[in-house]
């Protein structure tokens, strides 16, 4: 085969079982891909070649002997938010440079316990707080993708940035993500891969580094929506160590693939028209309503009245918890600890100083602001409280639809260093994707076009809790009609 690299997941497992390819022979072309490329899009933090060919070996020993699991021998990439025992995991933060878990978190311990090998960790903003992957301690990633227009690095998005440029850049078949507002969707968008944040609960978040624990939630990239069933099967579990996992079955959604969306009601919400929208990202949205009409879709219109509120709760909401979380970073347990100080309360003070980076430490001040004693009724209170409409808003119309389809991001890929600025404007790239969290429900980002400078553009599949199955039916459907965006050009 002339590039194993360019195997989508199921047909480099299907490979692998038949014996067409070793796992030696293909994690070692993907080492070398990785060597090659990422001095310029810097997608891995670190790169385990030596780990890698010796899990690689050993799943094609199971494989021999006919003991292979559902990804047996596959290279993955793992975003450093997943604890892995005996490799560094940083969160893309200085705070933890040099913290090596002793333990494994549970979504990369299903994927080893299925046969997976794992190539490296995956750069990402500092704590997932980011949209363009340029807050990470390990500098920004570069998106492989290049607008006709310019000739600038472009971000991946964030906070997945390094999950997302590795996969459209070949340099793992897929890889693990988060997803706290959009952190899957939107990079995925940014690169034209696939992305899906699954239903809160349903992937453990036990060893995935914290930042808001009510809306994290882990998920994968891939090249395409049988590729994310087939990882997003393997990644989910119920999880005794993790409080708010759900005991549920994981169902095989790669048998939802390619299944018939006649019949389905797809909802289409007024208030997802936004302000200043791109013409272009309105005739994406109007050609993903007319392909899944042309499939057979009843297309119904639909009001989310809280819609406008979404944006505001979330970063009242996810800067809260993210100043409980982190709090824990205080250079005395583990994590960076100051040099020098003069008493106890200045070690805790420089520790975090030294530690945190800029986005960071303004989303704890935020979140200490709302829940100090004068303001946690007036904002926290209030703020959850339309969160709760917001989760009623998609109760009232799950009546009325079966899934509903609205753009993924209000934009294409945009330069590195051109909204950094203004905080404001980065946060509003998840105006599309939170409130998918906000309610705990999944979501899916298939690529569907490209934008006039040849950059791509995804449609976004909202679906009712622990209904992935319609997620994948309906986003199989469009990626089947949208025929692929192509790959980014390899210019690196």
């Amino acid at each position: 085969m002339s590039d194993l690299t360019q195997l989508t997941l199921k047909a480099a497992v299907d490979g692998l079982k038949t014996k067409a390819f070793s796992s030696e022979e293909i994690t070692r072309a993907f080492v070398s891909n990785i060597e090659a490329a990422n001095p310029t899009l810097n997608a891995y933090v670190e790169v385990t070649a030596d780990k890698a060919m010796t899990m690689a070996r050993a799943s094609d020993a199971r494989i021999a002997s006919g003991d292979a699991g559902a990804l047996e021998g596959a290279p993955l990439g793992i975003k450093d938010l997943f604890c892995t025992e005996g490799v560094q995991t940083t969160a893309g933060s200085n705070m933890l440079r040099g913290f090596v878990p002793p333990y494994e978190s549970t979504v990369t311990a299903n994927l080893w316990r299925d046969g997976a090998v794992m190539l490296g960790k995956l750069n990402m903003d500092e704590f997932a707080m980011g949209s363009s992957n340029e807050t990470s301690a390990f500098g920004p990633v570069v998106n492989p993708w290049k607008s006709k227009a310019s000739n600038a690095d472009l971000t991946p998005g964030g906070s997945s940035g390094g999950s997302a440029s590795a996969v459209a850049a070949e340099l793992c078949l897929a890889a693990t993500a988060s997803d706290t507002g959009g952190s899957i969707r939107q990079p995925a968008a940014f690169t034209g891969t696939v992305g899906i944040k699954p239903t809160y609960g349903r992937a453990s978040r036990f060893g995935m580094v914290a930042f808001a624990s009510s809306l994290d939630q882990a998920g994968p990239i891939t090249k395409t929506v049988e590729d994310a069933a087939l990882m997003l099967r393997s990644m989910c579990s119920f999880d005794v160590k993790d409080s708010t996992s759900l005991d549920v079955p994981t169902p095989d959604w790669t048998q939802s693939v390619g299944q018939s969306v006649r019949g389905l009601r797809i909802g289409v919400p007024r208030e997802y028209v936004v302000d200043g929208m791109p013409a272009e990202i309105q005739a994406l949205w109007d050609q993903g309503v007319q392909w899944l009409k042309d499939a057979g879709c009843e297309i119904v219109d639909i009001s989310l009245p809280h819609t406008k509120y979404a944006l505001p709760t979330y970063y009242i909401v996810a800067p809260a918890e993210a100043s409980s979380n982190l709090a824990r970073y205080d250079g005395m347990r583990f994590g960076h600890r100051a040099e020098t100080a003069s008493s106890l309360t200045d070690l805790y003070e420089t520790s975090r100083a030294e530690g945190f980076g800029a986005e960071v430490k303004r989303r704890l001040v935020i979140g200490a602001y709302v829940l100090s004693a004068g303001f946690y009724d007036a904002y926290y209170v209030r703020a959850l409280k339309v969160r709760r409409r917001i989760a009623e808003d998609f109760d009232k119309v799950w009546g009325q639809v079966d899934a509903i389809l609205t753009p993924s991001t209000p934009s294409a890929a945009f330069a590195v260093g051109d909204k950094q600025i203004d905080p404001v404007t980065m946060y509003l790239n998840d105006v599309f994707t939170v409130t998918a969290n906000l309610a705990g429900l999944p979501g899916i980002s298939v690529p569907a076009g490209l934008d006039s400078n040849g950059l791509p553009l995804g449609l976004q599949v909202i679906g009712k809790a622990l209904d992935e199955a319609t997620v994948f039916r309906v986003g199989a459907a469009l990626e089947q009609a949208a025929g692929g965006v192509g790959k980014a050009d390899r210019w690196w």
